[in-house]
């Protein structure tokens, strides 16, 4: 999910909205020209803050809250530099078309690659600390003082010399009035002075979701609304021929039938359950296309037949890995498989839309509002200026929601119904049926062992689907998807591969279904450390070597994925006695800047039930801005990881896929759910990912330790096809 691509029209339309400023990003645009914006009854500082006479301080966030608590955390890493009072601190998310009205004055939006935190960090606290400084000047104006003799803390500034105070909200309207302080100048508080960030403070959002009071976007209400259901054509690709509006028109509750483009159509009524009813039984005749002869064995035979075929593809290569191969002593060689999987969203998607020819309102959740906005401009045929963007909770994005087809097509319906707010809910199997999957792709991979048992060759062919292919082949790099290769890179921050192997060859045989790929929580990294970890534990075994033992000697040049596989490991125990029948795995991985490991442990009775006991993960994502925040990830993306490959996994039939709801596609329960150990290692220096970097490692600590148990190598999945299930 960090390679998040533009998408070029929308873009063109944000830009030009911009003022020709583009969508460039500077450290003066969270202070410059902001604090014009408040109200008497809530003074904005600056883009970020804003203060009530009552001391209240009011954070805006431009992210999206999806559960993965991103929302508190940059919060306390403002409040940390504002110093304000906790207790008093509460929250609003930016609309996007003030932002763009204000040359994008918070920043980017995007929530998608596990980059709320690790990109935005920096400028949100010199956004706290801009509005202390300017607090602490008014106090100062007032009392006639040099500001360097006052301080702030807990929402009061103190005159240190005369001991006089005040309150945050008794001097923020003369506050407001002073001109910002130029953010390069601010000095920001070393980490380990911080008293409110880095620490496990309650999530601001958990009281609201306890008590009902927190609205997601299906939750959306407004005067005279109308409902709708959507179908689309089933096999992506198709379109409508005909279907007969005049059959359902006099159901209870209906309002209209419309077409959505080419593909879809959509019944509005009174209620959703009147529309959903209404649209099954409306006839509709589709042209299916070409799609509808693909199976999951046609897409397997063509991924099969990359495998061998030659390819410029190329991710990752040093060395000579012919000569390595050819001289080895002992070579080893596996293909694995890694099936579509379905993002399942809690909250189906939706939107709501008001269209008249002088304005388009949006209400929704989404992982970027300005896509949505753009959306609306695009779809509406309206300027920025004439279209809202109300962003409203999720239930749940995990890439999805990253996507606007949705936001698209509740425009498109409210176009043709003028002036009435039309909220636009997908079904369970429209969300399930017409999804943008995680790509399938097999791999084989061969390793080189010298006589002494080292490795001293790694060849990986991946064949499969590319992302950025399917949803925007312009970030194609000469023909090549760099997202691919996550976790397996030679350098860089969002995935390098942690071992010293002398010689490695790793490229793609790209092959592209007509089924639409997309970001999926970890993206490519999740099959990329299940294909590696787990293949590194078969070469392991097959030189005779304890895993974790044989890791280490490959990792001296690379410390901080050393150091968390060490932590895991002695957290875990590695190499202590276990209860009988327990057995243990481990795997390592690095992506979205954080490094990972984790040590699983389990048993397997003689009949295929599978027990995972306990999982330990360690996490290194340099800074922490909330540790419980990274336990409660840890957890979140184990269960999210490991539902994949225990139950997961979409097919194909006539073109379309064949999972439409929970009951053929699973997610692990209470009872199965393991004990989960998070050790977080925090080295500094960097900001790291943390909502999807530990989903890598899960799935391969769990499958070595399923071999070190039974003895039988699984290569694909998920584990219901293979004889393992779960309580």
């Amino acid at each position: 999910m960090n390679y998040v691509p533009k998408i070029d029209r929308r873009s063109f339309v944000i830009g030009t909205a911009a003022a020709g400023a583009g969508l460039t990003l500077g450290m003066s645009l969270p202070f410059g020209a902001a604090h014009a914006q408040g109200t008497q009854a809530t003074p904005e500082l600056n883009a970020w803050v804003m203060v009530r006479p009552d001391d209240t301080v009011v954070i805006r966030f431009a992210r999206s809250e999806m559960g993965q608590g991103s929302l508190t955390g940059l919060c306390q890493l403002i409040a940390e530099e504002l110093q304000c009072d906790w207790s008093k601190v509460t929250w609003e998310y930016v609309n996007p078309s003030d932002s763009i009205a204000r040359k994008r004055v918070w920043g980017a939006f995007n929530s998608t690659g596990s980059r709320a935190i690790r990109e935005s960090n920096d400028y949100v606290r010199r956004g706290g600390a801009a509005a202390r400084q300017m607090l602490i000047q008014a106090a100062a104006n007032e009392w006639k003082v040099p500001a360097s003799e006052c301080t702030a803390a807990n929402s009061i500034i103190t005159h240190t010399p005369s001991g006089r105070k005040t309150s945050y909200g008794k001097v923020v309207l003369e506050a407001a009035k002073i001109t910002p302080p130029d953010p390069k100048s601010i000095t920001l508080k070393d980490p380990k002075d911080w008293k409110i960030a880095g620490k496990p403070l309650k999530r601001l959002d958990t009281m609201d979701k306890l008590t009902g009071k927190q609205k997601y976007s299906a939750d959306t209400q407004l005067p005279g609304m109308l409902n709708a259901a959507i179908k689309a054509c089933p096999v992506r690709g198709g379109k409508i021929v005909s279907f007969d509006a005049a059959k359902v028109k006099g159901m209870t509750g209906v309002k209209n039938v419309v077409q959505v483009a080419d593909t879809a159509v959509a019944v509005v009524a009174d209620t959703w359950w009147h529309a959903k009813t209404a649209l099954d039984a409306l006839p509709v005749v589709w042209d299916e296309g070409p799609g509808a002869k693909v199976s999951s064995e046609t897409i397997a035979a063509m991924l099969k037949e990359g495998l061998d075929a030659e390819t410029p593809l190329v991710g990752n290569k040093t060395g000579d890995i012919n000569a390595a191969l050819a001289g080895a002593a002992k070579k080893i060689e596996a293909v694995y498989a890694y099936p579509y999987q379905n993002h399942a969203c809690m909250e189906p998607l939706n939107a709501t839309a008001r269209y008249t020819a002088e304005k388009c309102e949006v209400w929704t959740s989404t992982q970027n509002a300005e896509a949505v906005l753009a959306a609306a401009v695009e779809a509406s045929g309206l300027s920025f200026d004439k279209c809202d963007v109300t962003v409203v909770s999720a239930g749940g994005g995990f890439g999805r929601r990253a996507r606007t087809d949705y936001v698209t097509q509740a425009v498109q319906i409210a176009k043709q119904m003028p002036g009435v707010p039309i909220k636009l809910l997908w079904s369970r199997e429209e969300d399930m049926t017409q999804g943008t999957y995680h790509p399938i792709t097999q791999c084989k991979l061969t390793a080189a062992l010298d006589a002494n048992n080292n490795l001293t060759g790694l060849r990986i062919r991946i064949s499969g689907q590319s992302i950025l292919a399917g949803i925007a082949p312009s970030r194609l790099q000469n023909g090549r998807d760099p997202a691919t290769f996550q976790g397996l890179n030679a350098g860089g921050t969002e995935g390098r591969i942690g071992y010293d192997i002398p010689n490695i060859l790793i490229d793609h045989a790209m092959r592209n279904p007509h089924i639409m790929p997309g970001f999926w929580r970890g993206v490519n990294n999740n099959q990329n450390a299940i294909y590696l970890e787990c293949f590194l534990d078969e070469v392991a075994h097959a030189a005779g070597q304890d895993p974790l033992e044989f890791r280490r000697k490959m990792m001296k040049k690379h410390p901080k994925h050393l150091a968390v596989l060490n932590a895991a490991a002695e957290k875990a125990g590695w190499g202590t006695p276990l209860p009988k029948g327990v057995f243990r795995g481990i795997a390592q991985q690095m992506g979205y800047g954080s490094y990972v490991a984790a040590v699983a442990e389990v048993s397997v009775s003689s009949d295929g039930l599978l027990t995972i006991h306990r999982i330990v993960g360690a996490t290194d994502p340099g800074h922490v801005a909330n540790p419980a925040l990274v336990d409660r990830q840890v957890a979140g993306s184990f269960v999210y990881g490991l539902s994949a490959i225990l139950y997961g996994g979409c097919t194909v039939k006539d073109g379309r896929i064949e999972q439409t709801n929970f009951h053929d596609y699973n997610s692990m329960r209470m009872a199965a759910m393991p004990k989960v150990e998070s050790v977080i290692v925090p080295s500094g220096g960097f900001w790291g990912g943390v909502g999807e970097p530990t989903i890598f490692v899960a799935a391969p600590a769990v499958l070595n330790a399923i071999f070190a148990a039974t003895g039988k190598r699984i290569r694909s999945f998920p584990l219901k096809d293979q004889g393992i299930r779960t309580a």
